[in-house]
């Protein structure tokens, strides 16, 4: 079945309000519960209307409003941060580079899971040059070494993901919202790709203190929460022989929700 066309969303977002990026800075989560959403876009131009009648913002850098991601994923020859991810290990750990290209910044982030289900992220810039190989930068080696289980001798790049992100802020400031959109991925070792079409995943940071407006948003759209990686994901589409069982489960609910299958070339 054939792609189908992205849905312009630049009108939807100049119904919001902007934010700056050093307002949004100041948006402090001490007890912060992150939840997962999965939807189309379609019903995202319904969400963002609600959104700008409820008061929520947007985030504005350099005059846009739509945020392009690239970023490159690093694993061990066995895939070890994948399968401890499948194999629903507590502890976990996944490590990548990724640029904001609007601004031309890039770093390199190693992201820990805790046993209670926190994430935790670390971070440092490097040069835009090092995105898609870090590992003859010295300076972020010894940052691996510091904050990860991981060595650079230990992984090699193994997936690129590209997206838009679009980000939102309620009028309390007590959540933020990251919406993905135009989802691509391109295995750096088996060299397949592919894309998730029209899909588009959310993720709701919120303070656990206060109720959540955008929740009440997200249900009267029929949006359900769902835990989903797309790192995991894209390595389940682009990889054959990767244990992937579980989340074989994830991809037949993502091409439910698109009413369209994923191809993979």
């Amino acid at each position: 079945m054939p792609e189908k066309e992205h849905i312009p969303l630049t009108v939807p977002l100049e119904a919001l309000a902007p934010i700056t990026l050093e307002e949004m800075d100041g948006v402090k989560l001490l007890n912060r519960i992150d939840s997962k959403y999965l939807t189309d876009e379609a019903t995202l131009v319904a969400i963002l209307s609600d959104a700008a009648a409820a008061g929520y913002r947007v985030l504005e850098t350099g005059g846009a409003r739509i945020s392009p991601y690239d970023s490159v994923y690093f694993d061990t020859p066995g895939l070890r941060m994948f399968l401890d991810h499948h194999n629903r290990r507590l502890r976990r750990q996944k490590v990548r580079t990724r640029a904001y290209l609007n601004s031309g910044d890039a770093f390199l982030e190693i992201k820990k899971k805790t046993n209670k289900g926190r994430t935790r992220k670390k971070r440092t810039g490097i040069p835009m040059a090092d995105l898609p190989d870090f590992r003859s930068d010295p300076d972020a080696c010894r940052y691996l070494d510091g904050h990860s289980a991981f060595h650079a001798t230990d992984i090699s790049p193994v997936l690129e993901t590209l997206f838009h992100r679009i980000t939102l802020v309620n009028p309390n400031k007590t959540e933020r919202l990251t919406i993905d959109t135009c989802l691509c991925f391109k295995n750096l070792r088996t060299h397949l790709e592919t894309s998730l079409q029209d899909a588009v995943i959310i993720e709701l940071k919120q303070d656990g203190r206060t109720a959540s407006q955008m929740k009440r948003i997200l249900l009267d759209h029929r949006v359900k929460p769902v835990r989903i990686s797309k790192y995991c994901i894209a390595i389940t589409l682009t990889d054959p022989a990767a244990k992937s069982n579980r989340f074989k489960v994830k991809v037949r609910q993502i091409e439910k929700t698109i009413r369209n299958k994923i191809t993979v070339q």
